[in-house]
């Protein structure tokens, strides 16, 4: 019976190795629109400006902020291990700004693909891709 109970916990620990060598080699990145010129945020900024305080970049240039829904894992994984905080209170975060007329959402899109589009095509854009999705139309941005 032990053999049985080993045997089980291998297997589970052997499928569940997978998805985190994948979080782990293939990182979400801050990425913003080719005509930003910040090469680096703070942690603490960066969450400013998804929190939607922040609303420009250093050099006075509005900030576009883009996201995906709060169920997708790979936004999941970008406001945990980038923000350090999790998907619902930004989003109460957001949601307190629009109820009170202070300020509004960022911008949703359903997929990665979209989202490189978005902040390809929109100046002084933000979000977050995986490396995969990575192209010459977007900057990466690293983070202190």
């Amino acid at each position: 019976m032990a053999w049985l109970t080993s045997g089980l916990l291998a297997t589970l620990l052997a499928l569940s190795w997978p998805s985190l060598a994948t979080a782990e080699e293939n990182p979400v990145l801050l990425v913003a629109h080719p005509d930003v010129r910040t090469a680096r945020l703070t942690r603490d900024t960066t969450r400013a400006i998804f929190a939607m305080r922040q609303r420009t970049w250093p050099d006075g240039q509005a900030v576009r902020v883009h996201v995906l829904s709060n169920d997708n894992p790979v936004h999941g994984r970008f406001v945990k291990e980038r923000l350090a905080v999790y998907p619902h209170q930004l989003q109460l975060a957001w949601d307190r700004m629009v109820f009170s007329g202070t300020g509004q959402a960022p911008t949703r899109v359903f997929s990665q693909a979209e989202m490189r589009e978005r902040i390809a095509s929109t100046p002084g854009a933000l979000g977050y891709l995986e490396r995969e999705y990575l192209d010459d139309r977007v900057h990466v941005i690293s983070m202190e």
